[in-house]
């Protein structure tokens, strides 16, 4: 991947403003598969620190920090590419998931349909890693 002036590239992204944070949505895509992983927020210092080490980073809402994919489970994202969309309110990464992506123990967070019904068997039980 190229190397980015991550603060310059984020001046020109269209932020939203979401509980006090200036952030831009990020989604992760399998690079093999194309399925979608997960949507979370990025703000300056995850972009920066993403580009930086190749390692997905994102900015939790909750907890109002910066958190390193996988810190705490070791399901980690190791980014293959990354895309802007037209509006330049949204990044795609391409990404090499290593475990589950979902905190609740799925491969993706796209597990159920919308009656409830869950598709997916768990990859990993989180009790065992949270």
């Amino acid at each position: 991947m190229a190397k980015i002036d991550a603060a310059k590239f984020w001046k020109d992204l269209k932020k939203r403003n979401v509980d006090g944070a200036d952030v831009v949505i990020a989604v992760a895509q399998d690079y093999a598969t194309g399925d979608v992983l997960m949507v979370a927020f990025q703000d300056e210092a995850a972009l920066a620190k993403t580009l930086k080490t190749n390692i997905m980073h994102y900015y939790s809402l909750s907890r109002k920090k910066l958190w390193k994919k996988g810190e705490k489970s070791g399901n980690t994202q190791k980014v293959k590419g990354v895309r802007l969309d037209c509006d330049k309110d949204a990044l795609l990464y391409s990404v090499e998931q290593k475990g589950g992506a979902c905190h609740e123990g799925y491969r993706r967070c796209f597990y159920r349909t919308l009656d409830g019904e869950v598709k997916e068997e768990k990859v990993f039980e989180p009790e065992d890693v949270y």
